[in-house]
């Protein structure tokens, strides 16, 4: 049974701000008592933000986490697509570094063990509220 009651924000494209409103979301929700937490399936960004356990989530996800007064954890971002070349990502999953793939392999190899991961249905057991960012491009 699903607990927490999701709202996402979505855009057409990345840098349009989807990130600041979520982590205005995060705190808003925080501040009225609700249990609160960020959510982003997969994101691509070289910043990264390292959790207390030492692993590796997206940038946004932990000032996310931040705004909402909890700890950031791998289920808030549990793919992150670091590139590092012309359509090569390092696949880092649940925080640790996964192997480097261009992108159509990514498509064809692992975009459906990323559906598999249960991160969304972890948090939603754990949480009042979830903020969910969706990708922009």
């Amino acid at each position: 049974m699903v607990k927490a009651l999701p709202l996402m924000f979505q855009g057409t494209n990345s840098d349009v701000g989807k990130s600041v409103v979520v982590t205005a979301f995060c705190r808003i929700f925080a501040q009225d008592g609700y249990k609160t937490v960020p959510f982003k399936s997969q994101n691509m960004a070289l910043n990264s933000y390292i959790t207390v356990d030492g692993k590796e989530i997206g940038r946004a996800q932990g000032v996310q986490a931040e705004a909402a007064g909890i700890q950031a954890t791998t289920d808030m971002n549990p793919i992150l697509l670091k590139p590092n070349r012309d359509n090569q990502s390092q696949i880092v999953v649940h925080g640790k570094p996964y192997k480097n793939m261009e992108a159509g392999r990514y498509r064809r190899e692992f975009f459906q063990t990323g559906l598999e991961l249960q991160s969304l249905s972890t948090l939603s057991q754990n949480y009042e509220r979830i903020v969910i960012e969706g990708a922009g491009s």
